[in-house]
């Protein structure tokens, strides 16, 4: 197996390539000049005949390296399949077979078949019937069709597999090399693969004969041409942090990774209920209806999708400037293959990441395994958006001026100056109110921070445990060394009653709010600090006093909570139960502190946390930064 690393590709041209004719006049059309190092190094060898064993990463043109070299060669008049390429999902499968009729429109007659799981049956036979010169497919499908008997491979001379290793972690492997056993010996076979584990070099070994090794060095995971940045959760829910990115950055298409199926659903309502041409992308999504997303994003019709990880994979879409993590990925070869969707082909892309206190760990991990820093950002600001959104509004008025129908509305208006007697400035005023909506056109002002933001990169003191951690492990802040010990409890005479704790009511620019979890269900205080600090975008030092009751809890939190925002909070699950958020009634408010179970030993004033008037932007407790500990419920 001889092997060499490639060379950069810069004096090579595809004019030096030998390609066909046909071939040549598509990638002029492209616009393609001089090929990737992937695709200098392996299209000669397998113009010449050779197997190739090919090792890049994604994004650097590994489709092309194979498929040009195979349309030239390819017979026009033979019907049968004379190229198989196995791809490990269906929208890899359907991005190459895009590939090949792209770079075969210059060949009348090319009939190119991707088929694929999810799809019915009917479309694929009659394909097959009808004669196709590659077929693209996955595994799982490819091995359905040969025993079914519709799809013949006796006639077969090039065989790619794509994506070999992502083949072998989702478990395909078994069935490419029983595929592999039933083409011809006298196949040539491109075998293409981001790394070598064991189990693919000996497929390598076993199927492909005496190949051309074609590395090509990676000296980082993530291309140079994609600019990566994060944003570090504080303070704004990360909903309006997303809208705020979308209204002020420039972009083309975004795509919007999101952890759950259930989320990228939510989310896409929510952004469509916000006025942005947005669709889901998961694994629950049909796939006529997936593939019919995709086209739209590639039409101009679709300018964001929200996806999960397998819902994304393949997806290669010009127009995709932006790659945004709203959830951080569980692993860093999950981040390189999210932001590979943007900045493919040599293009500039950019990479934002959403980065809770929690997650922080992991942003240095992605950082260490990619060996590139990711530089902090800031979000737009509300005077940024604003003027966006000004600036946009005023758009609308403009372009409604060229409507050929305002003559009309333009007499409705001079009439109602005459008989209301009112400026014409004051109608247009009230128009332009009715065409916003209720929605405001402008954000309010950000609410003044309470005290000095945590650094994120501050070095961290390995002696003194996390305040997050200390939190799991008990239902009380730990105090400061120099603060003074708790005061011993006041003995009472016989007979007589201890003094009812007088009820607190809201801070100064706090409001309480009713939460359907107390002590019944085991809710403790971390619980609903962390819960909230975490989905609101709020550091804990914002959230006030704290009273776990019965069957319900009593909470404080800042004056003006977005009616969105509650209405998600209502879905958050702590202890068991949804929290079902609402702003306490007054007979919550004046309940009897009587009604609360007993006081904890370990919590000194019962289940409920004061924000101190000594320890200032806080509770009790150290102040400043926020909650660091996960959650438990």
């Amino acid at each position: 197996m001889s092997s060499e690393s490639a060379a950069p590709a810069a004096d090579v041209r595809f004019a030096d390539l030998c390609l066909s004719d046909p071939v040549m006049q598509a990638i002029r059309e492209v616009g393609y000049e001089t090929p990737s190092p992937i695709q200098a190094a392996t299209i000669p060898p397998l113009l010449d005949g050779r197997d190739v064993l090919g090792q890049a990463q994604t994004g650097t043109g590994k489709t092309a390296a194979f498929a040009l070299p195979i349309l030239s060669q390819l017979d026009l008049n033979q019907k049968s399949p004379q190229t198989l390429v196995l791809a490990p999902t269906r929208e890899l499968a359907i991005q190459v077979a895009e590939a090949f009729q792209r770079y075969a429109s210059g060949m009348p007659g090319f009939h190119v078949l991707p088929i694929y799981g999810g799809q019915s049956y009917q479309p694929q036979l009659a394909g097959l019937k009808r004669g196709a010169h590659v077929v693209v497919g996955t595994p799982g499908r490819i091995i359905d069709h040969l025993e079914r008997g519709s799809l013949d491979l006796s006639k077969l001379r090039w065989v790619v597999l794509d994506e070999a290793d992502e083949m072998l972690r989702m478990g395909f492997i078994d069935d490419v090399e029983s595929i592999l056993q039933k083409t011809p010996t006298e196949r040539q076979v491109a075998l293409f693969s981001a790394t070598m584990p064991p189990r693919i070099r000996k497929i390598a070994q076993t199927h492909l004969r005496n190949p051309k090794e074609v590395t090509i060095a990676a000296k980082t995971t993530t291309a140079k041409n994609i600019r990566q940045r994060y944003w570090f959760v504080s303070g704004i829910h990360k909903l309006d942090a997303l809208t705020r990115i979308l209204e002020a950055e420039s972009f083309d298409a975004m795509l919007v990774f999101a952890r759950t199926k259930q989320a990228t659903e939510e989310l896409a309502e929510k952004l469509a209920a916000r006025g942005f041409s947005v669709a889901a992308l998961n694994g629950d999504v049909a796939q006529n209806v997936r593939e019919r997303t995709v086209q739209r994003i590639k039409d101009g019709d679709l300018d964001i999708v929200v996806a999960t990880d397998v819902a994304a994979r393949g997806l290669d879409v010009e127009r995709i400037s932006h790659v945004l993590n709203y959830d951080i990925p569980y692993d860093t070869e999950s981040y390189v293959h999210r932001i590979g969707r943007t900045g493919r082909a040599g293009r500039s892309g950019e990479a934002i990441l959403f980065v809770a206190p929690r997650e922080r760990n992991m942003l240095r991990t992605i950082e260490r395994a990619t060996r590139q820093p990711i530089e902090p950002m800031e979000l737009p600001s509300v005077e940024t958006v604003n003027e966006q959104r000004v600036s946009k509004f005023k758009q609308q008025i403009v372009g409604a001026l060229a409507d050929p129908q305002l003559d009309l509305y333009r007499q409705i208006i001079e009439q109602m100056e005459r008989d209301q007697n009112t400026p014409a400035i004051e109608i247009a005023a009230a128009l332009a109110r009715l065409l916003q909506g209720d929605t405001p056109l402008l954000l309010p002002p950000d609410p003044p921070s309470r005290g000095k933001a945590e650094r994120f990169d501050r070095p961290e003191r390995p002696e003194r445990p996390q305040r997050g951690e200390r939190f799991e492990r008990s239902d009380r802040f730990e105090r400061d060394s120099n603060e003074r010990p708790p005061r011993a409890p006041r003995e009472f005479a016989e007979g007589e009653r201890a003094p009812r704790r007088p009820a607190a009511g809201s801070e100064a620019g706090m409001e309480t709010f009713r939460v359907e979890v107390g002590h019944v269900h085991g809710a403790k205080p971390g619980n609903l600090v962390g819960a909230i600090a975490n989905e609101a975008g709020l550091e804990s030092r914002h959230i006030g006093r704290i009273d776990i009751r019965g069957d319900h809890s009593l909470i404080d939190l800042p004056v003006g909570m977005p009616d969105e925002l509650m209405q998600h909070l209502k879905q958050v699950w702590v202890a068991g139960q949804r929290l079902k958020i609402a702003r306490a009634s007054a007979a919550d408010k004046a309940a009897s502190s009587n009604e609360r179970p007993a006081p904890r030993p370990r919590a000194p004033g019962g289940a409920r946390f004061e924000r101190g008037d000594s320890k200032p932007g806080g509770f009790k407790g150290k102040p400043g930064g926020g909650f660091k500990g996960r959650p438990r419920g």
